[in-house]
């Protein structure tokens, strides 16, 4: 996968680019110099580190999964909410 600037990396990849990190600065070397071993920017690993920062790779995982299906159920009642009001306007009368 490149290092371009839209691309998209996956939890474990994430996670494990963490750790390589984790290892590179035990070794003594910047923060700087880690986010271009790993291919990174300096924004990014401090978002990754906040967002996945102490988690193991397959709570990452799943941490990802609950939100992708916490926002299809959010579209889900969002369209039901909709359809109730359409239904309820439908049923009124017109005066």
């Amino acid at each position: 996968m490149s290092s371009s600037r839209n691309s998209r990396h996956s939890t474990e990849q994430i996670v494990n680019k963490l750790r390589q990190a984790d290892v590179e600065l035990a070794k003594g070397q910047s923060i700087a110099a880690v986010c271009k071993t790993i291919g990174i920017t300096d924004q990014t690993y401090y978002r990754w580190r906040k967002e996945y920062g102490g988690v193991k790779t397959d709570q990452a995982k799943r941490l990802k999964d609950l939100e992708r299906e916490n926002a299809r159920l959010k579209k889900l009642l969002a369209e039901a909410e909709l359809d109730k009001a359409i239904l309820r306007e439908a049923a009124s009368p017109n005066y």
